[in-house]
């Protein structure tokens, strides 16, 4: 039995702002930058909620230090990386990349009439594996597992982390959580403990939601971030109408130095420098840039093939 003193603490509740981003494309900004409701969550450096068509998108871009998630909730957007790495998202579907020491792609939506809409999340890399080689893991929707419950109509597709004797495929060199809880019906509430020292968030995408046993609803697309605290305790979600989402991100505290700029995340100045002087310069994995130039970053204008 859950008491009131299991319960997480509030830390803030807020709608984040809709900011610039890629090439032409505007998103909601949870996780990231002085101007949002949350500058950082360690080990969550940004999370973001996108809906955009073409000709808007994310063209060649670099990432060095950290792990970038893709999870499409609707829509269909394209990859691809200068390793020769290429595929499509559909709704449901999820891509984990670590980025290592060096990775270069774009994400484009698939068409000019229906937007590709769904969270892009960073999490930050421990130092010991800022510099590993890429990897990628990618589910689609049916390669996700689902927990559901016949009574009540909650379901959650389990991407990362646990529901109950459910377990998600990803395998993340930093512990995290990353759950899409379903309500069908208002006042289903669902309990989520969150492990001892471990940063906390709810996203709700679709619908209202209240939380921890508070009268106050919080509606698509409020945010509910909680106290971190020293002992297991317990996230309580009920939904306040038919249909609700939830997005619940929970992960460990690095609790290490961060020297972050762009899209380079390292832990010292001189470890940023080079990471840009890399880049720049085509080295130390990032070689196959001076040669590449992705063939979707040319969609928005009506074509795949490569520019002249």
């Amino acid at each position: 039995m859950v008491s009131a003193g299991d319960l997480k603490a509030i830390h803030k509740t807020y709608e984040p702002p809709l900011v610039g981003e890629g090439d032409g494309a505007r998103v909601l900004r949870f996780i990231g930058g002085s101007d949002t409701g949350l500058p950082t969550l360690d080990p969550f450096l940004m999370l973001d909620l996108s809906s955009v068509k073409l000709p808007n998108g994310f063209p060649d871009h670099p990432h060095r230090g950290f792990d970038t998630v893709a999870y499409l909730v609707s829509g269909k957007k394209l990859h691809e990386d200068f390793k020769g790495h290429k595929g499509e998202l559909n709704p449901g579907d999820v891509q984990w990349m670590t980025a290592g020491r060096g990775i270069v792609h774009a994400e484009m939506p698939a068409s000019f009439d229906e937007p590709a809409r769904g969270f892009a999340l960073w999490i930050n890399l421990p130092a010991v594996h800022k510099f590993c080689d890429p990897q990628y893991q990618e589910f689609t929707k049916d390669q996700i597992p689902d927990y559901k419950n016949e009574e009540n109509g909650m379901s959650a597709k389990v991407i990362s982390g646990d529901v109950f004797d459910v377990h998600g495929p990803i395998v993340s060199k930093t512990p995290t959580y990353l759950l899409d809880f379903r309500f069908a019906t208002a006042g289903t509430k669902y309990d989520h403990k969150i492990p001892a020292g471990w940063n906390s968030m709810l996203v709700i995408f679709e619908g209202a939601a209240k939380v921890q046993d508070t009268d106050a609803v919080l509606n698509s697309v409020n945010t509910a971030v909680f106290e971190k605290a020293d002992v297991e305790q317990v996230i309580r979600i009920e939904a306040a109408a038919e249909n609700t989402r939830v997005l619940l991100l929970a992960g460990q505290p690095l609790n290490e130095p961060i020297a972050w700029k762009g899209p380079f995340v390292l832990n010292t100045p001189e470890e940023l420098a080079q990471a840009r002087e890399d880049f720049d310069n085509c080295k130390n994995g990032f070689e196959a840039r001076a040669s590449w130039n992705s063939e979707i970053k040319n969609l928005k204008f009506g074509r795949t093939e490569k520019q002249e």
